[in-house]
């Protein structure tokens, strides 16, 4: 009951405070919006991005190796990204990936894929620098694609040459906006390509695994287009078995490429392995670091708040004083009073945090409807600005509330 009393009549105070002085509260109470749209607005931002990123890693699986001419970031113990190193390496090759799913007794699924830019034709209609990706069988499991409409291409299809692909959801549309595209057929630099299936909408990544504005084709199809001794990104993607540990498929892969390479003992690899955990345990690290950055900026709006808020309080306890005398005089501790000033400058500083919060909570609709990108304001980031406004009017009312709670009840009365 005391906790309730406390808190009504804190609300009250806090409520008289911003409709009798209007100007002033606003002023005050803008330090703590500011600091706390500053602060939660940038962990939003952090967060959705890191939402964004974590999803793209999950597309390339948690048990997948890439095999590529190009490591994903620099040798352990470096921080320099040593190019030129890699620049002479070999590119990987469709034997190489039909020599792995032949010897490696770890592997699920074993890829061979690289992209290339076309422009793709119906009748008309057409699309300019439109991805063209060869791949062999396996993709749809590891990348986990699924299928809107039509039939996925056959394990045969993909490591043979047939004229058949699979169209992403945005690419069909534009293509094909009035008809499906199933059984129709586009031309990419002269070859006519027969459709069988639509890949379901994913929307975009930033690992390159979304099809929508991509066409898949079988590599042997594509070998027919483009010459793939070339540099296009070719790579070989290899899905583990279910509870294969990582190390170990690393070692046995590392293995059967210097076999196959011919690569001496002593020699160092002309190839990468690359993992997502690779990625993952690095992106950690930026992210801590936009944390702490975040916290640096939206501080100095969070401590000028504070002085705002404790600017109110001073001016509330100098307000009161009479109102302090006769409380006391009627038996009120000082600890209710010093509790009920402590209440005030909390509800003040939550109301400052609130209006931070619904700014941001506007902000990431507009955002949402004017860029690719989802923003969300999540439960912990609110949860996060509604404990800072209120610690912040804890720790800013603690010495005006100190103060009123010390007043001479005799002198308070008298006071004019």
């Amino acid at each position: 009951m005391l906790f309730i009393r406390l808190f009504l009549e804190s609300f009250r105070f806090a409520y008289n405070s911003l409709v009798v002085n209007q100007l002033r509260t606003f002023l005050s109470l803008l330090g703590i919006t500011i600091g706390i749209f500053c602060i939660i607005s940038v962990f939003t931002i952090i967060d959705s991005l890191e939402r964004t990123v974590r999803n793209s890693m999950e597309k390339l699986g948690s048990n997948v190796v890439y095999v590529t001419k190009w490591p994903w970031a620099p040798p352990p113990g470096e921080t320099d990204y040593p190019w030129w190193k890699y620049l002479n390496r070999p590119v990987t090759r469709l034997n190489e990936a039909e020599e792995i799913r032949r010897r490696s007794g770890l592997a699920q699924n074993v890829v061979y894929s690289y992209g290339f830019s076309r422009t793709v034709q119906c009748g008309n209609n057409k699309a300019e620098n439109v991805t063209i990706f060869a791949s062999s069988s396996g993709l749809i499991d590891t990348w986990g694609l699924k299928i809107a409409m039509g039939r996925p291409l056959s394990d045969d299809e993909l490591d043979g040459s047939n004229n058949f692909c699979m169209l992403g959801s945005e690419l069909a549309s534009q293509l094909f906006p009035f008809v499906t595209p199933i059984g129709k057929s586009i031309k990419i630099q002269g070859f006519t390509v027969f459709i069988v299936g639509v890949f379901e909408k994913m929307g975009e990544d930033m690992f390159g695994t979304s099809m929508d504005n991509r066409v898949l084709i079988p590599c042997k199809l594509a070998n027919r287009m483009v010459d793939p001794k070339i540099d296009i990104g070719q790579n070989i993607i290899i899905k583990g078995k279910n509870e294969v540990p990582a190390a170990q498929m690393l070692e046995e892969l590392e293995g059967i490429m210097r076999s196959i390479r011919r690569i001496k003992p002593a020699a160092e690899n002309d190839f990468a392995l690359n993992e997502v955990s690779l990625i993952s345990g690095r992106l950690d690290g930026v992210f801590s670091i936009l944390n702490i950055a975040g916290w640096i900026i939206g501080g100095f709006s969070i401590l000028v708040g504070g002085f705002g808020i404790a600017n109110i309080m001073f001016v509330s306890v100098k307000e009161r004083t009479k109102i302090i005398g006769i409380q006391k005089a009627m038996g009120a501790k000082n600890r209710f009073i010093m509790m009920e000033f402590l209440f005030e400058a909390s509800v003040l500083s939550l109301i400052g945090g609130l209006i931070g919060l619904l700014i941001i909570y506007i902000g990431t609709y507009i955002a949402k409807a004017n860029f690719d990108f989802e923003f969300i304001l999540t439960a912990g980031n609110i949860a996060t600005g509604l404990i800072i406004s209120i610690s912040i009017g804890l720790i800013a009312g603690l010495v005006p509330a100190r103060s009123a709670s010390r007043l001479d009840p005799v002198t308070a009365m008298n006071s004019l």
